[in-house]
């Protein structure tokens, strides 16, 4: 079984919802991340709701976990390894959803580039289960909804249907594998689209020890 995130249509940028886009929920003060290579606010991609997570998974109906904030730099794409995990080309965080708040956009230097801040649309997601492996699931839904193939958003938790060789990252408090949040596609427009070489990427968490990590492959 695979959940896939299936595009839901626009919501406003600020929405309390598993969406690519928009602007981030965080606690007062959260200082917007910049990349470790070349200094520049990154792009913010997407806003996973932990909630959904537990509700589409079976991990119970707990409420109130969270949500999982994704981040990458765009402001040199190719040059400041964004696709690693490690490498401070890219942040993803968790934070509280109670109390959060849209994240002040960062101060842009003569350089900067506001569209390398924002993604040009928000996208919500919503949720369909499918009786197949992460490697066939997009197309079984396809087919059975007569939707495009770039309505997948991506796919909520279980097993990262890998493109190159397996790359799960431990948790750098526990030293556990990070359990997959999501997997995320580029998205349905190419002209608002995320930046991932025309690959997937893939967001980890540890929720216990308060890390997350992402990466992408092509």
């Amino acid at each position: 079984m695979t959940v896939l995130m299936i595009d839901a249509g626009p919501v406003v940028a600020d929405a309390l919802v598993t969406r690519t886009g928009g602007v981030p929920l965080a606690p007062a003060g959260t200082v917007w991340p910049r990349c470790a290579t070349c200094a520049g606010p990154m792009q913010f991609l997407a806003q996973i709701v932990l909630d959904d997570l537990g509700r589409h998974q079976g991990q119970g109906e707990e409420r109130g976990r969270g949500m999982l904030q994704v981040f990458m730099c765009q402001n040199d794409p190719g040059m400041c390894d964004e696709w690693n995990p490690s490498e401070g080309g890219n942040r993803a965080m968790l934070v509280p959803a109670d109390g959060s708040q849209p994240m002040p956009l960062p101060e842009l230097g003569e350089d900067d580039d506001e569209e390398a801040i924002l993604l040009g649309a928000v996208h919500a997601a919503a949720f369909d289960t499918v009786a197949a492996d992460c490697a066939d699931a997009d197309e079984e839904w396809t087919e059975r909804s007569g939707r495009p193939r770039l309505d997948v958003l991506g796919q909520l938790g279980g097993a990262p249907c890998w493109l190159q060789d397996e790359e799960t990252p431990a948790c750098p408090s526990c030293a556990h594998p990070m359990p997959l949040v999501a997997q995320l596609e580029e998205g349905p427009d190419h002209t608002t689209a995320m930046n991932f070489g025309g690959g997937s990427a893939y967001a980890f968490a540890c929720e216990p020890c308060g890390q997350a990590a992402f990466l992408w492959q092509c």
